[in-house]
Order: C-alpha cells, then structure tokens, then sequence
C-alpha cells in the first residue's frame, strides 16, 4: 500500500505544472512580486489554447531553470472575467508581457516551446554576450542556433554593434569580443562574423558569412535578413515568421536534429543541390525544412496529411498563393516541380468549403472560392470571420443574423461569415482570434471593426461608415419603431 501510495506522489509530481495560476482574486497582488512575467489569457473550450498548452509547459518548466529565471502564468477568462476585461482580452489565446507589476506588452512571437523561449530570453537578457575567452565562445557557438560574432580589437565599432543588438537580436544572437585568445583562436580581427550552427554545416554553401559594410543598424538589419536562413534553413514553429521571403518552397519529413541528424541531413541535402542548381541558373528562390508533425495543422491548410513516411513539399508565391506537390518526392521530380512553379505553369491551391447551393439568406456564407465573388468593391460589407467551436461567435450568431436581417433590403451592404478554420482567408485579413470582424467599405481597403458586439452597436458603427446612411438609418428607425410599440402595449 505504502508503495502504491509513493508512485501516486511520484505521478502528481511528473504532472506538476510549473505554469503560475492566476484569477481575479490575486492577479494583482502575485503580478507586482514578478519582474518579467508572460501571462496567457484563455479559455479551456478553445483549439488554440489546447494546441499551446504542452509547448507552454514545456518552456514554464525550461525557463524556471535558465541562469535568468522567467515565469509564465495563465488565466482562465472563462472564470476571471474582471481581470481579462482589464486588459481588453477579445480572443483566444492572448499574451502579454508584464514588468514590475505593470503590463508591457503584447507577445507576438511564436506560439512553441522555441519560440517562447527566444522571446522571454531577449526580454530577461543582455541583446549582446560578452565572450571573455576561449571557453565561453567556444560554448556560445556549440548551440544550435546562427551567431553574429563581433571580433573587436579596435573597440570603436562596438557600441554601433551593441545598439544594433538591442533592436536585432530577436533575429539572430548577438555576441561579441575583444579578447585576443578568442581572436587568434577563432581567426578573427576586427570583423563581425555570421557562423551557421555546426548540425547544419553542409557542401553548398560556406559555413561562416562575414560582414563587409560599415557597422550600423541598418546594414546588419539587411546582411542578417539575407544569410541568416542560408541556402536552406531549418524552418520550426519558434522561428517560422522569419522565413518571410517568397517565393518559398519548404520540404517537410522527420525532422530531428537531436535523434537523428544524419538522416534529416540525407534529405536536406538533396534538396539543397536541387535547390543550389535552380538558384544558380538565376532564378530567386528560397527553401526550407520542416518537421511533418511539428506542421501539421499547416500541412492540413494545404490538403496535405501528417504522414511520416517521405517527404512532401509545397510552396507559396510572391502573391502568397499555395502550391503542392503531388507527385512522389526525388531529385527529378523535386526540380521538375520547382522550375514548373516559378515558371507559373501549377495551379494553385485553395483550400475552401463547397460553395452553398441557396446563399439567399441576409448573411451570406462566404468560402475561399466565392469571396472575390461576394465580397466587391461596389458594395459596403461587414465580415465576421469565425470557429464553430468559439464560445463567442456562438453568443454573437444570434445577433449577427438579426443584423443581417434588419438590412436584408439594403441591396448595396453586404452582411457575410466565413468559418476561418475551413477556408483560407485572404491575405489582407489578419484572424489570430473569433470572431474576427472587418468592415470592407466601397472601392477601399478592409480595415478591422474594434465596436461593440450588439445590434445597435454594428448599426451605428454602419451609420457612420457605410455609404448608405439612408438605408442604415431606415433599419434603425424600425427597430426604434417596434420597441416604442412593445413599451406601449
């Protein structure tokens, strides 16, 4: 019994979260105690907290052990709704960065174990590492990420590289020297260097880029932009808004630097030669590779599966449109789809519902392949992007359809809904929660609606804003109309 009993104290401790709990009774108290805190606002019901919460862990129990200790909290709004409503929490999740008690911040940063920790890291840290001798340089490049070293003999570029640290080290780690043993035993004098991760250290492409321009924020800004990807970078979820340049083709497979670099280096480096062979021929072009379960909710935004077996590639444009490749990966088939992609002979991939038969209703039904056909630049329209699962797109439905009934007979105001998790949503709306509301005015660009969610909150903001006032304003003189009717009665 004894026994049975210390395997139980020994599973609540494996199960023991290193994640803080906050509520409304002692947010404010705990928050000032804490000099750098993250804080995730949630609601248990929500897809994307869930997809978070192993990787939030993870980087809780990581960043309680580093040399500068960061804790990370939660709070379910579900439950706390003072504290979430004080800090204008609309979707979930959402993260901020508090010091010394006071909000900071909104984190933007990646939504991993590796990208939490990069960002908590720079917030927590110095933006460049001294490297006082041979040993601590030799440790600071051993880690699997890109280093941009000074090497400083003369120390007069030193604060331009310091201050270029401050704004740029989210990008690429900042270190710097001008110890002498470093200096000789590295080979450097007087130059900052880019050195590549030795795990990604490869034949096509050198494995250090050294920096020939004068030292300032704006010319490490561009050199790191342009090397620090390489040929073909490793793409994870901590690291992907870095891979900004288009076009991009990326190869998915078991990626494991850890487990089994020698295997993920086989497959990399065929795509690098494939991809060394096209660049050189003159056209531009990037790659990337990425773990299969790592990305597959991204895999699935291109009707592609998890499968571990092989490789599966796709691409995105200038345009950001999405391509796949459907035939079995090698070498040919590999360049074939490369070459055919950038020559724009593929046919994009869309991925979007079926296009309702009977879309007569007052809120029209949007997918990816009627978008462009019902959203126009002839016509006002305002756009809820949504989750089926989302608590609050459900409580706004009802009054959503009441809206769109109300102008159902304002011909040139469109009221419309897309489901966000089932269609690709086009490029110029921003959803990172539900319900996402725009307003599309004529012949203008979408911008975000921030107004209240009742009726008359949606008809005045459409009062002001659409160009049929008179239309609006017929809507709401019937709905002053009928509630007069009902006090009367």
């Amino acid at each position: 019994m004894l026994k049975f009993a210390g395997l139980l104290v020994l599973a609540s401790l494996a199960y023991a979260s290193d994640v803080l709990v906050f509520d409304d009774t002692n947010f404010e108290t705990e928050i000032k105690k804490l000099d750098l805190v993250l804080v995730e606002f949630y609601a248990p019901w929500c897809g994307h907290c869930k997809n978070l919460a192993p990787h939030y862990e993870k980087a809780a129990t990581t960043l309680k052990n580093d040399d500068i200790p960061v804790p990370l909290a939660k709070v379910d709004c579900t439950e706390n709704t003072a504290v979430c409503g004080k800090y204008g929490v609309s979707g979930y999740p959402t993260l901020k960065i508090f010091r010394g008690g006071e909000f900071s911040k909104d984190y933007e940063g990646g939504r991993d174990e590796a990208g939490i920790l990069k960002v908590l890291r720079k917030e927590a840290g110095p933006s460049a590492t001294e490297l006082l001798d041979v040993e601590a340089a030799e440790k600071y490049l051993g880690k699997k990420e890109y280093a941009l070293v000074g090497f400083f003999k003369d120390t007069s570029d030193l604060s331009a590289f310091k201050k270029a640290a401050d704004v740029l080290n989210e990008n690429v780690r900042f270190g710097y020297t001008s110890d002498q043993a470093v200096m000789d035993k590295l080979g450097y004098s007087d130059e900052v260097v880019l050195f590549q991760p030795k795990h990604l250290n490869n034949k096509f492409e050198d494995p250090v880029t050294k920096f020939d321009k004068k030292v300032t924020t704006d010319n490490l800004r561009n050199f790191i932009a342009i090397n620090v990807l390489g040929l073909c970078g490793h793409r994870t979820q901590g690291n992907a808004g870095s891979f900004t340049r288009r076009p991009l083709v990326v190869a998915y497979f078991d990626v494991d630097y850890v487990k089994n670099v020698k295997g993920t280096n086989y497959w990399r480096n065929r795509v690098m030669k494939v991809g060394k062979k096209i660049q050189d021929s003159g056209k531009e072009v990037y790659f990337a590779v990425s773990n299969t379960l790592e990305f597959e909710p991204e895999l699935k935004e291109f009707g592609m599966d998890g499968d571990l077996e092989g490789v599966q590639v796709n691409a995105r444009d200038s345009r950001d449109r999405k391509f796949v490749m459907t035939e079995k990966f090698s070498m040919d088939t590999f360049e074939q789809f490369v070459n055919d992609f950038l020559d724009d002979k593929l046919e994009p991939f869309m991925k979007s519902e079926a296009v309702p038969a009977d879309n007569s209703g007052p809120v029209k039904v949007l997918v990816a392949k009627n978008f462009d056909e019902i959203v126009t630049d002839d016509k006002d329209a305002l756009l809820e992007f949504y989750a089926p699962w989302c608590g609050h797109c459900k409580s706004l439905e009802p009054k959503y359809n009441e809206l769109g009934e109300k102008l159902k007979d304002v011909s040139d105001i469109v009221i419309a809904k897309m489901d966000a998790t089932a269609n690709d949503v086009p490029s110029q709306y921003e959803v990172r929660g539900f319900p996402t509301i725009y307003f599309k005015p004529k012949n203008s660009p979408a911008r975000k609606y921030e107004g209240g969610r009742e009726v008359s909150d949606f008809l005045k903001y459409l009062e002001t804003n659409a160009e049929n006032k008179a239309g609006v304003k017929a809507a709401m003189g019937g709905e002053k109309k009928k509630k007069k009717k009902k006090t009367e009665l």
